[in-house]
């Protein structure tokens, strides 16, 4: 009878043949290693790899897990653990510093008397890698009994320059303690909370809770066993440092590259980490959903929903186009009524789909859509948007994921917001700047400071202070309403700081508007009769009109690189021009540009 290498595998085998099956594999150092890629989900480059054991194909020892069990019940895990790591370092796909090796290591491996670092520093130098390059994976499913000596061995390969990650971290019961006592560098987290997380409210919550304490110990979360794009979308936008699975990567003998599609995945989604807060275009939420042609069976779409059981619904197109759309529950129902199989089991789709669904272009905004599609009729509520990109089939989505995107940036801007004016703060600032120099387009900076603040609040109180904050702040804010663009930024610094961040071709317009709106306001909130003088930081009287604003513009030329450190120090020094003078004034000059322009004052 002829057998499958799966049939072979499942058979059987007595204990002498299982001694002489693995005396046989050691003797031959019969085993062999692919490597699993690792995968940033920061810009879908490749991180590191996984070597993984295989035993010989065709041997009812091929199997890792069968291979390993079987030598920890015959006392040859230690020779074994050796052969492996040696074959694994042999054939690695690491070619740079910046890729990683992870190695698996049981508990059992720590205790091994001829586990010593200078045999495996001794393959890495034959392979031309360093300590550097090698993660030592601990499994969580081997139970640590000794912590202390674990951990004294494991500090000895540190200072080498080895690194150590905590395997399968969620499938038993003992992480915690093993991340406590280890302190890894890494914590790979177990396909079990991975596995449908974009479904599952509570692993999002409990992985949210990894992450965060993970970020305040230095430590970075590669996640397991990804096999689909919707977990792949929802562990970048949580923030996920590293992922793992066969949609990235299956193992293999060859150097892994990820497909364009999915970096560029990788790279949309990763904006829902690194501008949390900013504009979001639908496109951003598209995700690939089943499609039919209008002329298909219906008895077709039935059997792909009773295949793919969480399936929500269908788009219908025309030559790629989008005409309609099928949702499973409507489908199944019209399907159930009394001759509903005989009726419409052989007819086309487009006698049953919604000719009149949500499509949408993938550049509206995600707030847009959120508008037109929870203004729909009851019964369509929930039905899915699909998305289009010059008229053709993208994707869709979910109103779940277009009301759960506004919702995370609402609250991720609210956490860094100034509590005062609800203005975007220091770090949306940074991010907002660093994501204009990367577009290299031209901009202008505007910053504001009150002058005087100190001596207006020292004698009227913190609470007519804060209420001349909030008013400088609407002043900016209706001048940008007025005169600048729909993308336009205003953040508040600190204090009695802000900056408007615009990129309108007359941003000194712009500033002379803020300008008269302060000055036609401003006097409401003292008696111009009780201002006589002030005094500035030092005790010196100042004669004055009162409180002023000064304003520093800074025009960013795409002509030449511009840092955010030129943009500070410029504005620093309009600053000081500014003050000199009596009155709300603002002074100017432009970065990116030859040296011979010099600055404007107004």
């Amino acid at each position: 009878m002829v057998m499958t290498i799966e049939q072979m595998t499942e058979q059987p085998i007595d204990g002498l043949a299982l001694h002489t099956e693995l005396q046989h594999i050691l003797h031959q150092q019969a085993v062999t290693s692919v490597y699993q890629p690792i995968i940033s989900l920061k810009d879908g480059t490749v991180f590191g790899y996984e070597a993984l054991t295989r035993g010989p194909e065709g041997s009812p020892l091929q199997s890792p897990l069968k291979l390993f069990a079987a030598a920890e019940s015959e006392g040859l895990l230690y020779p074994l653990d050796r052969l492996a790591r040696a074959k694994a370092i042999q054939g690695a796909l690491t070619r740079t510093e910046e890729e990683m090796l992870f190695l698996n290591l049981s508990a059992e491996i720590l205790n091994d008397p001829q586990f010593e670092p200078g045999r495996t520093l001794e393959l890495l130098e034959q392979r031309g890698l360093t300590p550097g390059n090698v993660v030592f994976e601990i499994t969580e499913r081997s139970s640590i009994e000794d912590f202390d000596a674990a951990k004294s061995i494991l500090d000895h390969y540190r200072q080498q320059g080895y690194r150590i990650a905590i395997d399968d971290a969620g499938a038993g019961y003992s992480s915690l303690q093993a991340i406590a006592e280890l302190q890894p560098d890494f914590i790979k987290i177990d396909r079990s909370l991975i596995k449908d997380i974009h479904r599952h409210k509570t692993k999002e919550y409990i992985l949210e809770t990894m992450l965060s304490f993970a970020e305040k110990l230095g430590i970075h979360l590669i996640a397991e066993g990804i096999e689909s794009a919707e977990e792949l979308m929802k562990l970048t936008r949580m923030g996920v440092h590293f992922g793992q699975g066969f949609l990235l990567g299956r193992p293999g003998t060859e150097k892994a590259q990820l497909q364009p599609e999915l970096k560029n995945y990788i790279l949309l989604h990763r904006k829902f980490v690194e501008t949390a807060g900013s504009f979001w275009a639908i496109g951003d939420l598209s995700i690939p959903y089943q499609s039919f042609e209008n002329s298909t069976p219906i008895s077709t779409v039935a059997g792909y929903f009773k295949k793919n059981a969480n399936a929500l619904g269908v788009a219908v197109v025309s030559d790629g186009v989008p005409i309609g759309l099928i949702m499973r529950d409507r489908l199944f129902q019209q399907l159930a009524g009394q001759y509903g199989y005989s009726l419409f089991w052989n007819r086309p789709i487009d006698q049953v789909m919604d000719t009149s669904p949500l499509i949408v272009d993938e550049q509206m905004s995600v707030e847009e859509v959120s508008q037109l599609a929870t203004s729909r009729d009851i019964q369509n509520l929930y039905d899915l948007v699909i998305i289009t990109s010059k008229g053709r089939m993208l994707g869709m989505s979910s109103i779940r994921s277009i009301l759960e995107c506004i919702t995370n940036a609402r609250m991720e801007s609210a956490k860094v917001a100034n509590p005062l004016t609800g203005l975007p703060g220091n770090l949306q600032i940074y991010r907002e700047l660093s994501k204009r120099l990367t577009d290299k387009k031209p901009f202008s900076v505007i910053y504001a400071d009150l002058d005087y603040f100190k001596w207006f609040n020292d004698r009227y109180g913190f609470q007519k202070g804060d209420q001349l904050i909030q008013f400088t702040a609407d002043c900016i804010q209706q001048a940008m309403g007025v005169l600048g663009l729909p993308f336009d930024f205003v953040g508040h610094i600190g204090g009695d700081d802000f900056i408007a961040i615009t990129a309108s071709e007359e941003p000194e317009k712009l500033c002379g508007e803020i300008l008269r709106r302060f000055d036609a306001g401003v006097k409401m909130f003292y008696n111009e009769a009780d201002w006589t003088y002030v005094e500035d930081r030092q005790g010196n009287r100042i004669d004055t009109d009162g409180v002023t604003l000064s304003l520093s513009l800074v025009v960013c030329k795409a002509a030449a690189a511009v840092t955010p450190e030129q943009i500070s120090e410029t504005a620093a020094k309009l600053k000081k021009q500014s003050k000199a003078h009596r009155g709300s004034v603002f002074s100017s000059d432009a970065v990116g540009v030859p040296e011979d322009d010099g600055p404007l004052e107004i």
